[in-house]
């Protein structure tokens, strides 16, 4: 990552709390990588995990109360400090050799430029799409996957992002190519094509164990205020159909597992 050209939360950390975290579509996308992650034969025990982009750390935190070692990164200082403060409330340890949490405000450039160990597995969700150049992130996250290892890879879907704006209306911004002069703080600059993250992965070393859809059909709905009034019965489909075709590759968000060759 490059701190001049990526990313970075600090001073809308709060805003994002509470716009998207604590929202129907955050909760959706909660559930659905830890279900997802629990699939995986390697949480069965004890694991160490670094995460990558960490944000807030709210899978993090779940992966830490259920007894695995957490490295959280990020560049934003907020985000991290909202998380540890989350870590603090909920009893989790963040000091001392025995720490089920640690933090450090550091880019992805930086880890992979000073590989200091390999995990078993690494998180990256939803940050690929604020980078500047994504392609080169994947290779970067490969040199800390140990072999055999996995990479949960969470990104913004332009193919999905496309069918919402056509469904939408937005005839003018889809011949665009979804690109407007004035930038939404909170909307993802640079959403990605699915057949390029393929590319990019496989360059990488990476093979795919699943693919997941995050958000099927709750970005469609033409009722917005069933997101809320009926969350139960949404999350209930989104969980039953979401690793199915064609509504994996319709989710506002692809979540990949992949391992490391």
């Amino acid at each position: 990552m490059n701190k001049d050209t990526d990313r970075s939360f600090d001073g809308i950390a709060a805003k994002f709390q509470r716009n998207i975290y604590q929202s129907s579509k955050g909760e959706i996308r909660q559930q659905v990588l830890l279900r997802d992650l629990s699939t995986l034969p390697l949480l069965q025990v004890p694991c160490q995990v670094l995460d990558v982009g960490a944000g807030q750390g709210q899978i993090s935190l779940a992966l830490a109360k259920m007894g695995h070692s957490v490295h959280l990164t990020d560049i934003s200082a907020e985000m991290l400090a909202i998380a540890a403060g989350a870590a603090t409330a909920q009893g989790l340890t963040t000091t001392g050799p025995d720490a089920q949490l640690r933090f450090s405000q550091q880019s992805l450039a930086d880890l992979s430029r000073n590989v200091q160990r390999q995990y078993p597995l690494v998180l990256c969700h939803a940050m690929l799409e604020w980078l500047a150049e994504p392609a080169a992130a994947l290779k970067q996250l490969s040199l800390l996957v140990a072999t055999g290892g996995v990479l949960s890879l969470m990104y913004y879907n332009k193919d999905a992002m496309r069918l919402s704006n056509i469904l939408y209306g937005n005839f003018d911004y889809v011949a665009a190519d979804l690109k407007v002069k004035k930038k939404v703080s909170l909307s993802p600059q640079n959403p990605l094509e699915p057949l390029l993250v393929e590319q990019w992965y496989q360059q990488a070393g990476f093979s795919v164990i699943s693919k997941t859809g995050v958000r099927c059909f709750h970005d469609y709905l033409q009722n917005r205020s069933m997101q809320q009034s009926h969350f139960s019965q949404l999350l209930e489909l989104e969980l039953k159909y979401n690793r199915q075709e064609p509504y994996a590759s319709l989710g506002r968000y692809t979540h990949l597992l992949l391992t490391r060759h």
